[in-house]
């Protein structure tokens, strides 16, 4: 259980938590093998999804094949399993964060509960893939680009590591969750669609990489973690920052003040995961003197103050933004920045706009906060 005074050095509110893990409390069991599309050549354990920004035709009879409107959701597109893995984490990670602060053994119970029906029950379980993810109808049954969906994912890691400390997760239950995230990064790491997002040109292949450390975390596999230190080094820094710290490619969409928020959320993501006293990612700058606090720098005037975007509005939600991310609290913690903590104070948390909750890949940052003075205290055991 949690001090009052690392919660109160970490920025968090005891109540909100406990009053979000009481709500998933009541939460039922959730699988993606409830709902199902037609249009899905998979079985009722494959995950299926549609591309966001894609419509039917409007110029041929039976629609197909869809085409593309960046940045407009299409609101008929299939999303239930998407919404399903989104509403098992979210409870999961409410649940965890409970446990974690209060010592309560009911919520890690409850989240053990929705981890064996969504990962590992026979019946229930969703199968560690991602072949049928973001499918646009008449053009493909699936692409690269859907792995951004597990995004979501990221909270499970170290929510499960909180669960299994209480007891309420068996060590072969353990095990098999564990295999679970272990096949499914093999999957990345080997199948066309995952090496397709790995070497995307934009936020995508900053989303692989979050994925892909957070699964190694998970699963002990030290060769993939440092293979995305290296990545954040070497590739996602040196292509997507620009010398202002900007992220041109997310700048050059039609949601560039939403993007970019996304964007920096998920390279301070990196930093959160990965830093070890020998490899410091919050401090590493190329030789240009690009790295991640620059691109905080870049993006802070325009949070504090949305009025003096220079760049035209997102052509959706851009009065939804900006809201509690969790990079201002992981970014004002490892700068010691009360800017960005005073952001992650200030702003509303949980906004109820789809748009905004997609795109805000962790619901309890606290609990990477926790995975990471877990992993410092055995490291000062060992030196």
């Amino acid at each position: 259980m949690l001090t009052m005074d690392t919660l109160c050095e970490w920025r968090t509110d005891l109540q909100e938590v406990i009053a979000k893990a009481d709500r998933s409390l009541e939460a039922p069991m959730i699988a993606i093998t409830e709902c199902r599309s037609g249009l899905s050549p998979g079985g009722k354990h494959d995950y299926y999804s549609n591309g966001d920004y894609w419509w039917p035709n409007p110029d041929t009879q039976s629609g197909l094949p869809y085409v593309r409107r960046d940045g407009e959701s299409y609101p008929r597109a299939f999303t239930a399993h998407r919404e399903a893995l989104r509403e098992m984490r979210t409870h999961t990670a409410n649940l965890a964060a409970g446990y974690a602060v209060s010592g309560r053994r009911i919520y890690a119970d409850k989240a053990a509960a929705l981890l064996r029906h969504f990962f590992l029950n026979e019946s229930t379980r969703m199968n560690p893939h991602l072949r049928y993810a973001q499918a646009i109808p008449g053009v493909c049954s699936g692409r690269g680009f859907g792995i951004i969906d597990t995004l979501h994912l990221i909270d499970i890691p170290a929510a499960a590591e909180v669960i299994e400390a209480a007891g309420a997760l068996s060590e072969r239950e353990g095990s098999l969750l564990r295999s679970w995230f272990a096949d499914y990064l093999e999957w990345m790491l080997t199948h066309p669609y995952g090496l397709e997002e790995r070497d995307a040109a934009n936020n995508h292949a900053v989303c692989w990489t979050v994925q892909a450390a957070a699964f190694a975390s998970f699963t002990g596999n030290a060769a993939v973690m440092a293979m995305c230190r290296e990545r954040y080094k070497n590739m996602l820094l040196p292509s997507q920052m620009a010398a202002d710290g900007s992220f041109p490619l997310e700048l050059a969409r039609t949601k560039p003040y939403g993007y970019s928020i996304f964007v920096i959320d998920n390279m301070v993501t990196l930093c959160q995961l990965l830093s070890t006293p020998h490899d410091d990612l919050w401090h590493f700058r190329l030789s240009d003197g690009r790295g991640i606090r620059l691109g905080l720098d870049y993006l802070y005037p325009y949070l504090a103050n949305k009025s003096s975007w220079p760049l035209p509005a997102d052509i959706e939600h851009f009065d939804s933004w900006p809201v509690r991310m969790p990079f201002m609290l992981y970014a004002g913690l490892a700068f010691q920045d009360e800017r960005y903590l005073g952001l992650w104070q200030s702003m509303a948390p949980d906004s109820a706009v789809p748009e905004i909750r997609r795109n805000t890949a962790l619901r309890q940052p606290l609990l990477w906060l926790i995975h990471n003075e877990k992993r410092a205290n055995r490291d000062d055991c060992y030196h």
